[in-house]
């Protein structure tokens, strides 16, 4: 089993949106950025919604979605799997990101979108801070594994869901 490590943050001032994902995969682990995995829709969709698609440079799309107040992290700091499925991730080894920390030096942070089931799941279960102004919503895993929906599909509901305002409801 591997440990392994999330990133930091992609976060500029003035950030009002929150992209949660569980942990980066084998691929964005090898590559250093986040949904490097070729088929992984998250840049595909960033590009519809922010113009920071695939065909970008990484920094240029990173800096496209600072500029719109996207940020993107994980839930996890750390964890021990084996591969890249969410699934893998052994319970008993998970340690969260400083999320108290995170909202307290971004209080304009207002809604909280999770990159799939396990990102909303672990943040529930694990993360204790509380954030009563932050809005949360789970949308489907952008994921080559998650492939119950195609594209089109996910592009739409991602869509659909950054375009409003702020969210409500609770993590998960």
């Amino acid at each position: 089993m591997n440990v392994v490590y999330s990133f930091a943050p992609i976060l500029g001032r003035g950030a009002n949106t929150l992209i949660l994902g569980s942990m980066p995969g084998v691929a964005s682990l090898a590559a250093q950025q986040y949904y490097a995995h070729p088929r992984n829709a998250f840049w595909p969709i960033m590009g519809t919604l922010f113009g920071a698609g695939p065909e970008l440079p990484y920094d240029a799309r990173t800096e496209r979605l600072r500029s719109q107040g996207v940020a993107i992290w994980d839930v996890l700091k750390l964890c021990t799997r084996e591969g890249s499925l969410d699934s893998a991730i052994v319970e008993s080894s998970i340690e969260t990101n400083d999320f108290e920390q995170l909202f307290a030096e971004n209080p304009g942070i207002d809604r909280v979108f999770f990159n799939g089931a396990k990102a909303a799941e672990t943040y529930r279960r694990y993360v204790k801070s509380a954030t009563p102004q932050v809005g949360f919503e789970r949308l489907p895993s952008t994921s080559p594994a998650h492939a119950a929906l195609d594209l089109q599909a996910k592009t739409r509901i991602w869509t659909d869901a950054l375009s409003r305002g702020p969210v409500s409801g609770s993590a998960g």
